[in-house]
């Protein structure tokens, strides 16, 4: 009787070199997309100056060479990293002002800007640092700017059915886009109190101020001009 050889198939014969597995290969778009991800985490971490192509290069685990055909270097990814996060921040508030009181609004506009600090943390931090490099879209002033002038509507209606000068809209926006924008980089560290709380006292200071705004404020120190 002859014994039967029980064969293995994870076993190989000892002439032959186990076989290795194979790597998947990213297309273009994923190693853009990998590339753009490891950027973000690492200038938010260490700001553009800390951060090295090198260091990009090996967290992706390909060649410098790799970093430079997809976006030229450092400076293309960083500022495409910027590019994106203020598209994302813009696009998040305004998408958000749907209600039509303007009570409401103002919680939304605060929501939307403390949903981004808690969703995006790393764009966040990327977007309150002063960039190093001229960008196409400008600077997070210009991208708070751009926000303000989505409120500036709201305002200019706000202000006209209380006999107020429309045209001070535009001012009245910068201010209050400019108050929740600076409460969110304070709270982006502390993270207390909460963010529904935070929401609550920034409209709490914003409606109280305007529900007994002065339709020509006075100033009451000895400085006039």
């Amino acid at each position: 009787m002859i014994d039967a050889v029980a064969t293995d198939p994870s076993s190989t014969p000892s002439n032959e070199k186990p076989r290795r597995a194979r790597r998947t290969r990213m297309t273009g778009a994923e190693r853009r997309q990998q590339l753009l991800e490891i950027g973000r985490t690492l200038f938010a971490a260490r700001g553009f100056e800390g951060t090295s192509v090198e260091e990009i290069a090996a967290k992706a685990g390909v060649s410098k060479p790799v970093v430079y055909e997809h976006f030229g270097g450092k400076e293309g990814l960083y500022a495409v990293v910027v590019d994106r996060e203020m598209r994302r921040l813009l696009d998040m508030v305004t998408s958000s002002l749907t209600a039509g009181h303007p009570r409401e609004l103002c919680e939304q506009a605060a929501f939307a800007l403390l949903d981004y600090i808690e969703e995006y943390t790393d764009g966040f931090r990327i977007l309150v640092r002063d960039s190093p490099i001229p960008q196409s879209t400008g600077s997070f002033a210009s991208l708070i700017s751009d926000i303000a002038t989505q409120v500036e509507d709201i305002l200019g209606r706000e202000f006209k059915s209380r006999g107020f000068e429309p045209k001070l809209a535009p001012l009245y926006a910068q201010a209050l886009v400019g108050m929740v924008a600076l409460t969110g980089q304070w709270w982006l560290d502390v993270r207390r109190p909460k963010k529904a709380e935070v929401a609550a006292h920034l409209v709490n200071l914003a409606w109280h101020g305007l529900d007994g705004l002065e339709p020509k404020p006075r100033l009451i120190g000895h400085r006039k001009a």
